[in-house]
């Protein structure tokens, strides 16, 4: 007795062979396959570089607390100086011995000049955080360019998808569209606007 096979084909196994024998590019599918692809990787490129422009103004912004924190100990160590000025002046006047009014006379010249010499620096200091906090401020500002082009083209993505989907060739426009906006909000990181 010969064994014979019986197959049984499928409406997928059909399709299959019509578009073996016939080409069966899928121009549309196509298309717009490789245009998610370009747009996928855009896309990833801003979302990296809206995540680094987010890490550095993270970091100013420490910078700029920690140079605040700075000249505040330069303030508290100026009101300390201060303090014992104000004390060394009134040493000055409750005493009646001539050394001892010149020596208190002389720790007040004294604590006067270190006292000019903390103000500088603690001055020097908060313009080092105010320095900081701009360049943190900045750095956000791109960060939100970055953001919203990667968001953009993640939109435009899902267009395609639904292009494909549906079939619907004007749908690629509106993916036209908001890829342009996309690239827009990326050049204006990119050029710091």
């Amino acid at each position: 007795m010969p064994h014979e096979e019986f197959h049984v084909h499928g409406a997928h196994d059909h399709q299959l062979e019509q578009a073996a024998e016939h080409g069966g590019r899928d121009s549309f599918a196509g298309r717009i396959a490789v245009g998610t692809a370009i747009l996928a990787t855009l896309g990833a490129v801003m979302s990296f570089a809206a995540g680094d422009t987010q890490a550095k103004a993270q970091i100013f912004k420490n910078n700029a607390a920690i140079k605040k924190t700075e000249a505040n100990d330069q303030w508290t160590y100026y009101q300390a100086k201060g303090n014992k000025r104000n004390l060394a002046e009134v040493a000055a006047t409750l005493v009646t011995q001539p050394d001892k009014v010149h020596f208190y006379q002389s720790e007040n010249e004294r604590y006067k000049k270190e006292q000019a010499e903390i103000k500088q620096a603690a001055e020097k200091l908060e313009a080092e955080s105010k320095d900081w906090d701009q360049r943190s401020d900045e750095q956000m500002h791109v960060h939100h360019r970055w953001a919203l082009a990667a968001t953009a083209m993640q939109i435009a993505i899902a267009l395609s998808a639904i292009a494909v989907l549906t079939r619907r060739s004007w749908l690629v426009y509106g993916v036209v569209v908001v890829a342009a906006i996309g690239l827009v909000f990326g050049g204006l990181a990119i050029a710091g606007i």
